[in-house]
């Protein structure tokens, strides 16, 4: 019996500007039933905005496979280097910050 799902290779194509990546520190999620929406930003230390670089937005099932394969990257990275460090979040503009 042929198996219904032969095995393909993917041809992933990136352009020149794609390929020059924009660098992020910020994420913020919404999502409905349907979606998730994904801002990705840029926080410049002693500014009070965001400046969103990208916005993504995908269905539930696929957001779920991104996850999966971050985790799975973040699991190798730290075998490899060691445990990355995070730092308790903390507020942008700590109160009584004056510009």
């Amino acid at each position: 019996m042929a198996d219904k799902n032969p095995p393909f290779e993917l041809k992933i194509q990136v352009d020149e500007k794609t390929a020059e990546g924009t660098y992020v520190n910020f994420l913020s999620v919404f999502h409905n039933q349907a979606e998730f929406v994904m801002d990705f930003g840029r926080i410049v230390p002693g500014k009070p905005e965001v400046k969103i670089m990208s916005r993504l937005l995908t269905n539930p099932i696929a957001l779920k496979q991104v996850v999966q394969t971050l985790t799975e990257n973040l699991e190798r990275y730290e075998r490899a280097f060691g445990p990355i460090p995070v730092e308790p979040a903390g507020p942008i503009m700590p109160k009584g910050t004056i510009q």
